[in-house]
């Protein structure tokens, strides 16, 4: 069994940002990143915090902008407009979830395409369904397919089963499986007999959200599971699969916490390095 580290190849990737961001500073380009918060949750805190470190680590200028649980759409919105407008920022980044009075949709529809590191814009959406490269990726399923060819794994042609089907994961995942030549099957919580899929897929993307929803008797020998779920047990982070019992079958697996987690922030920093470099392009 061979451990899929993104905490190893996130080192490595940050290596290479603080030398494209010195690059960057040379040419009178200091990049930036902001990132909004709204409300007081713990866990978004916690996310919004080792983002924040991460970009200092590798030159990137970070804005962060904590707002009020009471915050209005109009309020956010205002905010968001003023950095669109703003030459010197890069990157905007909502950290979801919202609070319920915000209309979610509308806030990241606002935000510029050009400035969506997140990947979540619609046009941005756009050009991931016509395997176009112009946009952003949405960092978490970017995240998974850079670790997944940093191990030379021939993905083409494999039966893949993404689990979960969020606009901010399981979709994107399923596309970017599909472009890369992958055949997809994508399960949710309406999935009658999810183990009927799972028994024969060759890659299985767990991103679903539930404890153990994954075990070593849903799997095929030599299977490769990537971990996206996140959740709290006992005080520890866990993640969607049975992680004991799927090593002694799987022939790759992703850690829970040091898999894909550090990717997704590696995939964060590198889409606001190409938003920055796109001011030398456009300027």
């Amino acid at each position: 069994m061979i451990l899929l580290d993104g905490r190893a190849l996130s080192v490595r990737m940050r290596e290479n940002f603080k030398r494209v961001s010195g690059e960057l500073e040379d040419r009178g380009i200091k990049p930036c990143l902001a990132v909004i918060l709204v409300g007081n949750d713990a866990a978004s805190e916690t996310y919004v915090g080792a983002k924040a470190r991460a970009c200092e680590e590798c030159g990137i200028k970070s804005l962060v902008y904590k707002l009020d649980a009471a915050t209005t759409t109009t309020e956010l919105l205002a905010l968001i407009q003023t950095l669109n407008h703003d030459d010197s920022v890069d990157g905007i980044l909502v950290q979801l979830p919202l609070p319920r009075q915000i209309h979610k949709n509308l806030i990241l529809e606002s935000i510029a395409s050009s400035k969506d590191v997140d990947g979540f814009h619609p046009i941005n959406v756009g050009y991931l369904n016509l395997g176009l490269e112009s946009g952003f990726l949405p960092c978490t399923p970017s995240g998974v397919m850079r670790l997944l060819r940093a191990y030379d794994l021939r993905l083409e042609g494999m039966d893949a089963v993404v689990v979960g089907a969020s606009n901010i994961v399981g979709r994107p995942m399923a596309t970017m499986l599909l472009n890369a030549g992958v055949s997809v099957s994508v399960c949710h919580k309406k999935t009658r007999d999810l183990r009927a899929h799972t028994r024969r897929a060759d890659l299985i993307v767990m991103a679903a959200g539930q404890v153990n929803l994954l075990t070593a008797d849903m799997v095929k020998e030599g299977v490769i599971v990537v971990d996206v779920g996140i959740n709290r047990v006992g005080g520890r982070i866990v993640g969607d699969v049975d992680f004991e019992g799927l090593c002694k079958k799987a022939s790759h697996i992703s850690p829970v916490p040091g898999g894909v987690g550090p990717m997704t922030i590696a995939m964060l920093l590198e889409n606001t390095l190409k938003s920055a470099k796109n001011r030398t392009t456009y300027s």
